[in-house]
């Protein structure tokens, strides 16, 4: 059953309309352009360092999938683009996983990809259902990650049919598996965001960076009510297809309790400038998952060609804001509220 639901997420996100309802409030920002930028746009360096890696560009393909034969070729893809370009990769759910440890391939990448920033994945609620920090242990190990991510999901739990819905106690477990895992923990939302005062909770149990992952992209609202059999189900789901706190809403205000702590900015992040005012309103990171997708799904060449074209429109976005560095890009007025 559940590699029959990671296979049945792909098709949705792939075949239907799941996009948020509500923006990510990116629109409401732009740029000042700069006529004179007084630099050289080959001159500009993208690089940064992240959880103690570099990586050539702020960019991290965001965890989509796992546990399915079609998965091991996405994410083989997905992998050779991360390397070829020097971008950071997070795996999807790796609950399929521990349940069917045959599927281990579908998530070993790391012959594709031995220098990438990784990430495993698993669902937090999991560690309210058996799963032990042995267990992350174990999907770290198994995946040669640098890093675990525990998603956050309430909502898709929520409305999907075989839905976990046990979150009480949860935080203490996130806890108890930060004290002992031996990688970093970022926690992640899948597109209804995360509030400064979730952030906090998280950073005091012990986690070390914060992917806001917020409205504007995928609804998992929506893709789970395509997978409804009954209609009161459906209309239950659909009534949160703009359900969540926006992206661009999420950066700054984690950033503003939390200085110093590694964020990822995603949800409906489409191209280079999207990612450029993300970084600009705080991010470290942008995870972007359907331009990779897509590209995964036709061919590993179009995959990177949409990793190059999201890194060549984030370069020139810094060269018309005379912004030599990402640093640059969050100095005093780059960024403005759009009038109104």
């Amino acid at each position: 059953m559940l590699p029959q639901r990671k296979s049945d997420h792909i098709q949705i996100t792939l075949k239907e309309d799941v996009q948020s309802r509500r923006s990510n409030g990116l629109d409401e920002w732009r740029f000042r352009h700069v006529a004179l930028p007084e630099i050289n746009l080959h001159h500009i360096n993208l690089a940064c360092t992240f959880l103690g890696k570099t990586l050539t560009a702020p960019l991290l393909i965001s965890s989509m999938t796992g546990g399915t034969v079609e998965a091991e070729t996405i994410n083989r893809r997905l992998a050779q683009t991360a390397q070829s370009v020097g971008i950071a990769m997070g795996l999807g759910s790796m609950r399929t996983l521990l349940e069917h440890p045959e599927l281990a391939s579908t998530y070993q990448v790391r012959a594709d990809a031995p220098d990438i920033l990784l990430f495993a994945n698993l669902g937090a609620v999991q560690l309210n259902h058996g799963v032990t920090p042995d267990d992350c242990c174990r999907l770290v190990e198994l995946s040669g990650a640098d890093a675990l991510i525990l998603h956050l999901n309430p909502l898709q739990e929520a409305v999907q049919p075989e839905g976990d819905t046990e979150f009480a106690g949860l935080l203490a477990r996130i806890e108890a598996l930060c004290r002992c895992l031996p990688v970093p923990v970022v926690a992640k939302e899948v597109g209804s965001g995360i509030d400064a005062h979730t952030a906090r909770q998280l950073v005091e149990a012990g986690v070390q960076a914060i992917d806001v992952a917020g409205t504007g992209g995928t609804s998992w609202a929506l893709v789970e009510m395509y997978r409804q059999r009954y209609p009161e189900r459906q209309y239950i789901a659909a009534a949160f297809a703009n359900w969540g706190l926006p992206t661009a809403e999420c950066i700054p205000d984690i950033r503003r309790n939390f200085p110093d702590l590694p964020l990822i900015a995603s949800g409906g992040i489409r191209d280079g400038v999207d990612t450029a005012k993300c970084l600009a309103l705080g991010a470290d990171l942008a995870g972007l998952s359907t331009p990779f997708l897509k590209g995964a799904v036709e061919s590993a060449e179009a995959c990177r060609q949409a990793a190059e074209t999201i890194i060549e429109t984030l370069r020139i976005t810094l060269f018309l804001t005379a912004s030599p560095t990402l640093a640059d890009l969050r100095r005093p007025g780059v960024i403005e509220p759009n009038p109104s």
